[in-house]
């Protein structure tokens, strides 16, 4: 005779009826698996009727046909949740390593290139345009206003290395040494006349 605890769980797992189970059981002389394969040979399981059957543990138990349709829905919703998520957060890292190399690129643009202070032809330091940036935003107001006020004494700035060394650069810091040097000259002038 099929016990309650048996046809219980030959029910949940082949997702018959107490009655179909029972039957199935007392048909197996109470062997579970015994019972399983009858309700299979019968096509009455939901593996039957879904076309395969695994025993693999990993995968999910497949749902009885009598499933709530609203609850297929929800984890159906859940899982493309689930995948765009996945998506999102790929296409996140893919950026940010992106990111990632642009700023290293600038790194090593700014470790290859210098800035060349000259003075009466001779160039007195070279420092990599990393340093003169770094100077530029923690001691903005000492080397901003000592650069400016070095053109006047007669120094001349130039960029040299692979990206900064071209002549376009190179021309607008020419311009802004010529205008030091202009100013400079008008103010001489004023002197003399007095």
């Amino acid at each position: 005779m099929a016990t309650l605890e048996l046809a219980d769980k030959l029910r949940e797992r082949a997702g018959v009826t107490y009655e179909e189970a029972k039957e199935a059981l007392e048909a197996s002389g109470d062997d579970l698996l015994d019972a399983f394969i009858y309700l299979e040979k019968q096509g009455k399981t939901v593996s039957a009727q879904g076309g395969f059957y695994s025993s693999d543990a990993t995968q999910p138990e497949p749902e009885p046909p009598d499933a709530d349709p609203k609850k297929r829905k929800k984890s159906d919703k859940a899982e493309r949740e689930q995948k765009e998520h996945k998506e999102e957060r790929e296409q996140f890292n893919k950026n940010m390593k992106k990111l990632g190399d642009n700023i290293l690129k600038i790194i090593k643009m700014a470790n290859e290139n210098f800035l060349d202070a000259m003075k009466n032809g001779k160039t007195l330091f070279s420092l990599p345009v990393s340093v003169v940036v770094l100077l530029a935003i923690f001691l903005f107001w000492v080397t901003v206003p000592l650069f400016v006020v070095s053109l006047f004494f007669g120094f001349r700035y130039k960029f040299s290395g692979a990206e900064l060394g071209r002549s376009e650069v190179n021309r607008v810091m020419d311009s802004a040494s010529d205008f030091a040097d202009g100013v400079k000259s008008s103010f001489e002038s004023d002197e003399n006349k007095e």
